[in-house]
C-alpha cells in the first residue's frame, strides 16, 4: 500500500530553532544507530520511520557506520525512503556522519578530507539521496590537523553534497577552534551532536555555555541511557532488549547495573509522581535546557516512538523535582 502521512503531524510536534540559523528541529529526533540494520526486520523499520513521520518526527539521524553489519542502516534508510518518503524528501531533514572505521587501510577512518569526502559520497549512495542536511565528523582527529577537517566539511557544504555542517563528541576547546574556522571558511558550524543524559552530563561543565556563545545548536544522543533510563530493566532484562542481546554490556561504558537500577526505581516515582513514564520524563530533563535543540530516541518498535513523542507534553520542572533528581543520581 502507498504510504500517506497523517495530514495533522505538524500539530503533534514542537520545534526548536538549531543555534542561531533559520533551522528548526523537531525536539524529538529518530535516530537509526540500532534497529535499522542488516540483521534487522526492514518491515519494522519501516513501521517506525513512518510513525515517527506521522507524529511530527522530521529529522532522521544516521551514519556511515550504522547498522550492523556498517553501512546497512542507511541502506535500509534508503529503501523505505524510496517506498514511502521520497515525495516529501523537502520536509525531511536527514544527517549522516563520518569519522569512525569503515574500510581498511589509512583512509578508512578519522578526519581526513580524504576520508570524509569519500565517506559522504557513499553514504549519499547508500540512501540514494542527492544530499544529506547535516554532515557531521563524527569524532575529533587526534592527528589530523582541525583545520584540515573542517576545511573538507566546508568543501562537502559548497560542493552541494550536504546544507549544513556538524561535529560530534567534540569537547569545548575543540568546538571553539572548529567554530572559528568554519566561520572564517563561511560555512558556520550549525549543530554539536554530544552524548547527554542523566548519567552522563559531562556537557554541563562548560560545552553547553560555548555552543551558547558560538550560536551553535545542540542535540544530544544516548539521552535514554541506551534504554536504562526508561522501565524496561526495572525487573529484568528483557531477551529482546538491547542489554538483552549484548548479555547486559552496551556501548560508551553503560551496563543495566544494580546500582544504576537502583536509581531508576527512584527516578521512575518522581515521575510517576509527574504524570509520565521513565523514558518521558527523561527526556524532558534532557530538553530542559534552552540549548539543546533536539533529543535523539533509538528505538525497537513505533510504540517506544508514541512514548517519547509524548514527552513535550510535560517540559517543565520545578526546583523541587530537579533536587531530587540530582540527589538520587548523586548516590
Amino acid at each position: 500500500m502507498t504510504y500517506q502521512p497523517d495530514d495533522s503531524r505538524y500539530e503533534k510536534m514542537i520545534y526548536r530553532r538549531c543555534g542561531n540559523s533559520g533551522l528548526r528541529l523537531p525536539l524529538i529526533s529518530l535516530g537509526l544507530w540500532y534497529n535499522f540494520g542488516g540483521i534487522d526486520t526492514l518491515e519494522n523499520a519501516r513501521r517506525m520511520i513512518q510513525r515517527a513521520f506521522d507524529l511530527g518526527i522530521t529529522h532522521f539521524d544516521l551514519a556511515n557506520n550504522y547498522g550492523p553489519p556498517p553501512g546497512s542502516a542507511e541502506e535500509n534508510f534508503g529503501r523505505i525512503f524510496a517506498q514511502d518518503l521520497a515525495p516529501y524528501r523537502d520536509e525531511l531533514i536527514i544527517s549522516s556522519k563520518a569519522g569512525y572505521r569503515m574500510w581498511p587501510g589509512p583512509y578508512g577512518e578519522w578526519g581526513s578530507r580524504k576520508y570524509l569526502v569519500a565517506s559522504c559520497d557513499q553514504s549519499l549512495k547508500r540512501m540514494g539521496l542527492d544530499y544529506v542536511d547535516i554532515f557531521y565528523s563524527h569524532r575529533p582527529d587526534p592527528d589530523t590537523p582541525i583545520e584540515e577537517t573542517m576545511g573538507a566539511l566546508d568543501h562537502i557544504v559548497r560542493s552541494g553534497r550536504a546544507l549544513y555542517a556538524g561535529i560530534s563528541t567534540y569537547n569545548p576547546e575543540q568546538t571553539r577552534q572548529a567554530a572559528a574556522i568554519l566561520k572564517d571558511l563561511g560555512t558556520p558550524c550549525l549543530i554539536h551532536q554530544p552524548r547527554y543524559n542523566m548519567f552522563d552530563r559531562w556537557i554541563e561543565d562548560d560545552l553547553l555555555d560555548v555552543l551558547e556563545s558560538e550560536g551553535i545548536g545542540c542535540i544530544g544522543f544516548s539521552a535514554l541511557c541506551q534504554g536504562i533510563l526508561t522501565d524496561k530493566y526495572l525487573k529484568q532484562i528483557p531477551d529482546d532488549s538491547r542489554a538483552g542481546k549484548l548479555q547486559g554490556d552496551l556501548d560508551w561504558g553503560d551496563s543495566v547495573s544494580r546500582d544504576r537500577i537502583n536509581r531508576v526505581v527512584k527516578l521512575n516515582q518522581l515521575a510517576q509522581d509527574r504524570g509520565q513514564t521513565m523514558a518521558q520524563m527523561a527526556l524532558a530533563w534532557v530538553l530542559r535546557h534552552p540549548q539543546m535543540t533536539s533529543a535523539l530516541i533509538g528505538t525497537s518498535r513505533a510504540s517506544q516512538i508514541e512514548n517519547a513523542v509524548a514527552a513535550i507534553n510535560r517540559l517543565d520542572f520545578n526546583k523541587e523535582e530537579l533536587d531530587a533528581i540530582d540527589i538520587i543520581l548523586a548516590e
